[in-house]
């Protein structure tokens, strides 16, 4: 007589070892862990007003971070990303401040001049085969002095409607939410599905893995990568016109620093330096990583020189992990 035994049942665990692989894993833990000191800290941090501003903070520079990342994918860089910005700011607003062009139309030069930047950053790299270092940082300080001979080294004023209008707030629950906030958000998840589930991803990947390689399968890697420094230098208009809603001016010193804000945001978010790999939800994180910082940090009362410290840290750090896990993943 056999008696019936109940099968034997394996616990369903995690696959933690696929969730660490992740590129966006790290820097999601390290934004929790930051949020969960911050919070012990300053009981300030966590309140809706506090958080919101964090986001709007971080619009800016994360929408810069965001073209910066697609350049950064093909294992190119843009040194050039925050002057461009300034120089889209300026365009667009004393354009529409003076008059010359409806104000709509104004934003729309002011965007298309930013991706007109990046269109020529990227014929100079593809077509010329110029180190992106060496092409964008020149494109800086041509850009930077356009900006500061167009405007006269004045502060424009008296902007429209249009082009603050995306610093408006709604409410949320007891937040206010700006919707240039939104519009951000809407950016990173549109680019994250079409880097995961279009061709046109999966070719910036393989471009960034290895331009010979892509080239021996099919793809069209100079037209690629001319797209993809112009599609950049469109966010950067975008960026502009972020900017120029939230400060209310068109200010000829803006972006001087966020061209290195932006690398940060991306570094920490996992993507990595050397190209073909990363995801931009991850430079979204990286953004609100650098955001939380600086803003935890003035909750707590210490200085702004101690605050870049810190994130120049955190972005070596990263790096460094970076390095180490590729050197793994290659023995």
């Amino acid at each position: 007589m056999t008696t019936a035994t109940a099968p034997r049942t394996t616990p369903v665990t995690p696959n933690w070892r696929a969730f660490t692989a992740h590129p966006t894993a790290g820097p999601l833990v390290a934004l929790l862990v930051a949020c969960v000191f911050f919070a012990f800290q300053n009981d300030q941090f966590l309140s809706g007003g506090n958080l919101s501003l964090v986001v709007q903070q971080v619009m800016v520079v994360g929408t810069l971070a965001l073209g910066q990342t697609l350049i950064i994918l093909t294992a190119g860089i843009d040194l050039s990303c925050g002057a461009v910005m300034a120089f889209g700011t300026i365009v667009m607003a004393k354009l529409a401040a003076e008059g010359t062009l409806p104000p709509l139309v104004a934003i729309g030069a002011g965007i298309g001049v930013c991706a007109l930047f990046g269109l020529v950053n990227g014929a100079l790299v593809t077509f010329v085969r110029l180190p992106p270092f060496i092409v964008t940082l020149g494109m800086l300080n041509v850009a930077f002095a356009l900006t500061h001979i167009y405007s006269d080294e004045q502060t424009i004023t008296d902007m429209p409607a249009a082009l603050t209008g995306l610093g408006e707030t709604f409410p949320l629950g007891r937040t206010d939410i700006t919707y240039g906030s939104v519009l951000t958000i809407v950016l990173f998840l549109v680019f994250a599905y079409m880097l995961s589930q279009t061709a046109w991803g999966k070719h910036t990947y393989a471009l960034g893995n290895s331009p010979d390689v892509a080239r021996l399968t099919g793809i069209r890697t100079t037209r690629l990568q001319l797209g993809i420094y112009a599609t950049a230098g469109l966010i950067y208009g975008i960026a502009a016109l972020l900017l120029v809603s939230r400060t209310g001016v068109g200010d000829p010193k803006a972006g001087q620093t966020d061209n290195l804000d932006a690398i940060t945001a991306v570094v920490l978010g996992g993507t990595s330096l050397f190209g073909g790999r990363g995801a931009v939800l991850g430079t979204l994180v990286g953004a609100l990583i650098v955001g939380v910082f600086r803003n935890g940090l003035q909750l707590m009362g210490v200085g702004s020189i101690y605050q870049t410290l810190i994130t120049g840290a955190l972005v070596i750090l990263a790096v460094t992990v970076d390095q180490i896990s590729r050197r793994k993943a290659s023995r």
